[in-house]
Formats: C-alpha cells, sequence, structure tokens
C-alpha cells in the first residue's frame, strides 16, 4: 500500500497524536508543537524554547512536552509553559519520544548519546555494533523522576495496550520492539523481547486493536505492521524515511506517518522537506498515546 501526502513543508515531524479529531505532533526546528486537520491545514498550538519531541496529556487536560535538549518535561497550563521535571538525572543525551499513561504517568526515552557525531565518525554499522545504551524515565504526575529501565538501546516510541497493563518500547538500535510488565504503582517488570524486527531500525510507534505494533522505520520508507515475535502483517509505502507513526481519524483507521529526507540535525534544520503523508487501514487504533 501506498501512502498519500496530507501537507509538507515541515523540518522533521515527530511525535504524532490524535486528540480533539486533529494530529497534534512536534516540529523539532520550528522549535513548536503543531496541528493538522483531514484536509492538510496545519495550526501552531505552542512555541517551546528548545526542541520538543513527545507529546502528552495529563488527565486534567493539560499538555505535556518533551523539551529534548534542556532534557526536561514541560506541562503547558493555563497561565504558561512550566517545567514538570527534570529528567537530567536519567537522561544522559537528548530526551526523545514518549508515552502517558492514564494515571498521567510519563515514560520518555533519551538518545543515549550523541547519535548524529557518532554516525559521522563511525556510520550506520558502527554505531550499531557499539553504543552506550540508556534508561528509560517515568514521570510520576507529582513530577518525580524515576529510572523504568535501564540498557536499552535508544529508547523511543512506546506504547501501552489498552488495559494498561504492559508498555512496549522501540529500541532503535537493537531493531527490537521491547515489551514490560507494568505495576499498578507503574513500575516495570518482567522484560521481555515483544518483536525482532530484522533490518528495520522503529523510531515511532502506534498500537491498533488487533494487538499488532505499527512501526516507522527509520532507515527506510516504509511503516509496517508487526504481530507478537516480529511477523510482518502489513506495509505501507512512504516517500521518504519514516520517523513517527498514528492511527487517527474519526475511526482510528487513517495512519499519519511522518517522514523526512534524513534525521540529521544539519540537514533536516536547513531545509522545510518533511512530510506527514496517510494511509487507510483495517484496523483501528488503541491504547496509548
Amino acid at each position: 500500500m501506498q501512502a498519500t501526502l496530507l501537507t509538507g513543508g515541515l523540518h522533521f515531524g515527530e511525535g504524532p497524536r490524535w486528540r480533539d479529531g486533529r494530529l497534534w505532533f512536534s516540529d523539532f526546528y520550528d522549535h513548536a508543537v503543531k496541528s493538522v486537520d483531514a484536509s492538510g491545514v496545519v495550526s501552531l498550538e505552542r512555541a517551546i524554547d528548545d526542541q520538543p519531541s513527545g507529546l502528552g496529556w495529563l488527565p486534567d487536560g493539560r499538555l505535556l512536552v518533551v523539551a529534548m535538549h534542556q532534557r526536561k518535561l514541560l506541562r503547558v497550563d493555563r497561565d504558561g509553559v512550566r517545567v514538570h521535571a527534570d529528567l537530567s538525572a536519567v537522561a544522559t543525551y537528548h530526551a526523545n519520544d514518549m508515552v502517558v499513561d492514564a494515571q498521567g504517568r510519563a515514560y520518555v526515552g533519551n538518545f543515549g548519546f550523541a547519535l548524529d557525531e557518532a554516525l559521522a565518525e563511525r556510520g550506520v554499522e558502527g554505531v550499531l555494533a557499539d553504543h552506550p545504551t540508556a534508561r528509560l524515565a517515568r514521570v510520576d504526575p507529582d513530577g518525580s523522576v524515576h529510572v523504568a529501565a535501564d540498557d536499552l538501546h535508544f529508547p523511543n516510541g512506546c506504547v501501552i495496550t489498552p488495559d494498561g497493563r504492559t508498555l512496549i518500547v522501540a529500541e532503535t538500535l537493537a531493531m527490537r520492539l521491547t515489551a514490560f510488565d507494568v505495576a499498578p504503582d507503574g513500575g516495570l517488570s518482567n522484560r521481555r523481547v515483544w518483536a525482532e524486527l530484522g533490518m528495520r531500525a522503529p523510531d515511532g510507534i502506534c498500537l491498533d486493536a488487533d494487538g499488532h505494533v505499527w512501526v516507522a522505520n527509520a532507515i527506510a520508507p516504509e511503516c509496517v505492521l508487526v504481530a507478537p515475535g516480529g511477523r510482518v502483517v502489513a506495509t505501507v509505502q512512504t516517500n521518504q524515511p519514516c520517523y513517527a507513526c498514528m492511527l487517527g481519524g474519526a475511526d482510528r483507521r487513517t495512519l499519519y506517518a511522518m517522514t523526512a529526507p534524513s534525521s540529521v540535525a544539519a540537514v533536516v534544520s536547513m531545509t522545510r522537506s518533511g512530510h506527514i503523508v496517510q494511509a487507510r487501514v483495517e484496523t483501528p487504533g488503541a491504547g496509548r498515546p
């Protein structure tokens, strides 16, 4: 299946979330949270004094935004933007994607090291073979920060199943999805490989009602639907490498994908070549985000 263009003109779109009839997303190098409607009209929702990444909402409707360079989780209150949590004790490099559960707990990933510099020095194969691991942060509703899991290979997109009992995280540099059981207090246990992805680098992910996961492949122009274990159920071809995805629309059967010519900051920060593409799929979205 081939995705079609919804809108362009982005630097680098990430963290797509479906809410209130619109697709919300971060545009890194515009330092902005934006949204787009079904006709492709983009609106500025909030300017951020940093590169924004993961998005989510507290139970009372306040927006949470990951500030990548500051390694902070920001909260948008009625009277302005506040620091919800400082992630620097857990995140060892840029903070990135996250998922927020029904209680308002946020699970936030981070790079773990300077990825662009390492790629320039050693190439993709060198980075895959040898890189520092990172920790996944858990931010409780009161803003306290905890280590949710450690020794992860670039923890990136996360989803939580509809019953709230399983968290799945994309380990981009391990080419796999990893699952954990979620305790009532938000603690993670029973770590296990949910899917091996071969030579696909999972970036953003989203869950469907069949319990399958859509995976944005950061090293190829595709978004793939995988079953537990890694069997590919469906493939949507995109026009550029794919960095994030979300199921939305009134019936949650529209797959939205964020694409760009590259993830290298020196490239995409200087151009507006990022796109949002879309495709209709059989099974609706489920769980969080």
